[in-house]
């Protein structure tokens, strides 16, 4: 079953519920896919791949925005997007602990022959795909500057 099928069978769920909140949140994603899935060359169909990048994408848009309403002391914007990036989060793969990224990453390092900060950017193309969905990018990029002694 695809996400964009569990979406749509978490969307008939919340309206049964009556859940306003998560249903606004679902809807948005739902809205999200059919929007890629109509776009020039995705031939009506997304990969699993593009379909986590979607989910990603959305998580993250209502993090930055939560951050920007808490900056403007908008307290119910900013609870509401927290609410709606928590019910989005559900999606992704779960994410790896602190530990299992920085052994990851150290892994990588070796395998790309990175000895310097210099070789961030090759190591940054490896990690990226190999932990898609499983760690922010800001925290992969910290964390390989940290080992790679930048």
């Amino acid at each position: 079953m695809s996400l964009f099928e569990i979406v749509s069978e978490d969307i008939k769920k919340a309206m049964l519920a009556r859940e306003k909140d998560k249903l606004d949140a679902l809807r948005a994603v739902k809205s999200a896919f059919l929007l890629a899935r109509t776009e020039s060359g995705a031939g009506g169909e997304l990969t699993p791949d593009t379909e986590l990048k979607i989910v990603q994408k959305l998580v993250k848009q209502r993090k930055e925005s939560a951050e920007i309403y808490s900056q403007q002391h908008r307290q119910d914007l900013m609870d509401k997007e927290l609410l709606e990036a928590s019910v989005i989060e559900q999606y992704l793969p779960a994410q790896l602990s602190e530990a299992e990224l920085e052994d990851i990453l150290k892994d990588v390092i070796e395998r790309a022959g990175a000895t310097q900060p210099a070789h961030m950017g090759k190591v940054m193309g490896i990690a990226a795909k190999e932990l898609a969905g499983k760690a922010d990018g800001r925290v992969i990029a910290e964390k390989v500057k940290q080992l790679l002694g930048a």
